[in-house]
């Protein structure tokens, strides 16, 4: 299932966009590893880099939620956890088999994919909305 990043997924924040397209275009790599038959080895390393930038990201979107004084902050960071648990469960999965499994893939596509594809389109979109009504204090 891979993704394109299109107006439906456009914050309207350039920052957290920019961001939004690189976490999609990492999601795509992984999911096309997957499809070509890689080794498990190239599925981890996409999967470890894709922690290491949801973490950055993460950072980024939840420090303008911080400044701007976003009321759901709380909330969204919880979501973000959610989020890098199940990457964290998939390294998991991943570890105890061969390589990357028709299981696999659609816990990729259930856990990573749709979910930030709703998060986006839902919960950032609202932070986006909210940061523009209140600039930083």
């Amino acid at each position: 299932m891979s993704v394109t990043f299109d107006k439906s997924l456009e914050t309207g924040n350039e920052l957290i966009d920019q961001q939004h397209k690189e976490l999609i275009d990492r999601v795509n790599k992984l999911l096309e590893s997957c499809y070509m038959g890689t080794e498990k080895r190239t599925a981890i390393q996409t999967l470890n880099f894709l922690l290491d930038y949801t973490e950055f990201h993460f950072k980024a979107e939840e420090q303008l939620q911080e400044e701007a004084g976003y009321p759901g902050i709380e909330a969204h960071k919880e979501q973000h956890q959610t989020f890098v648990k199940a990457v964290h469960e998939l390294l998991d999965m991943l570890e105890e088999e061969e390589g990357p499994t028709d299981a696999f893939v659609e816990a990729v596509n259930k856990n990573i994919t749709e979910w930030l594809l709703n998060h986006i389109q839902v919960q950032d979109k609202a932070v986006a909305a909210y940061v523009q009504s209140h600039p930083s204090k």
